[in-house]
């Protein structure tokens, strides 16, 4: 029994000596490999390279200077066509308030006639009738140019709302003078308001405009050479305290709105 196992004994030990030894080599170069292996990987230890970092932060901010510059040129274009679009309303209204004068100077004028004795006209079927085309003639040339709406011509022509084809025509043309006036009032007051809006449409692009041209020009002034940056945590238009001349582009320029009475 001894025999046989000093005799297993014998026979199994180079083995387990030789896989042991097979073992501590692959160990032993593994870890050769390992210590060979240059570093791909910055250790934490060691300080990043500042010109790398430069370069970076320079691609950044070119990035962000292209882009607010393309930004800023929107802007500009938008608001250069949002003054056009005021100044075209300014002349809408202007000439809304020149007709609605001249529509309140006859409507005057007429009204001191008022006063006078209407002519005395024979009060027959005839004469009633030339009063009705003469009325129904001189509100359709004021609807055709545009003192009467469609509905007003419509109130004329079935005599209703006060239109009376019976008045005389001296009457009746005072009474067609009032309501041309109050139309071209109402048609002015329109157009002031909207005049109004175009103007404050303008100005929020105007500032807008000036903005991002204040923003786009802090941005190019960063990428100067030999310019020392300086981080901020708040927009460059807020943390800059002027901008030169000319920086902000077209459509810049404050605008006020058309005096309204």
């Amino acid at each position: 029994m001894k025999q046989t196992v000093l005799y297993h004994f014998l026979t199994k030990v180079p083995e387990a000596v030789a896989i042991w030894s097979a073992l501590l080599v692959l160990a032993l170069g593994v870890l050769a490999a390992l210590l060979a292996r240059p570093e791909r990987d910055t250790p934490p230890d060691v300080a990043p390279d500042p010109a790398a970092e430069e370069a970076a932060r320079r691609a950044d901010l070119s990035r962000y200077a292209d882009e607010v510059a393309v930004a800023a040129s929107g802007a500009a274009q938008t608001a250069r066509r949002r003054r056009e679009q005021w100044l075209a309303a300014q002349d809408a209204a202007d000439r809304a308030w020149q007709g609605y004068d001249e529509a309140e100077a006859a409507a005057r004028r007429l009204a001191g006639t008022a006063v006078l004795p209407a002519p005395r006209t024979p009060r027959t079927p005839a004469e009633y009738a030339a009063r009705e085309r003469w009325l129904h003639h001189a509100a359709m040339e004021a609807h055709w140019r545009g003192d009467l709406t469609a509905r007003q011509l419509a109130d004329v022509l079935a005599h209703r709302n006060g239109w009376d084809p019976r008045r005389h025509p001296a009457e009746q043309e005072i009474v067609l003078a009032r309501a041309v006036r109050d139309g071209r009032r109402a048609g002015w007051r329109a157009a002031a308001e909207r005049e109004q809006r175009a103007w404050r449409d303008a100005e929020l692009a105007a500032e807008a405009a000036r903005t991002l041209a204040a923003e786009a020009y802090a941005a190019a002034e960063a990428l100067r050479p030999g310019r020392i940056p300086v981080r901020r945590t708040e927009p460059a238009s807020r943390a800059r305290t002027s901008v030169p001349a000319g920086a902000a582009g077209a459509g810049a320029t404050r605008w006020r709105p058309a005096r309204v009475g």
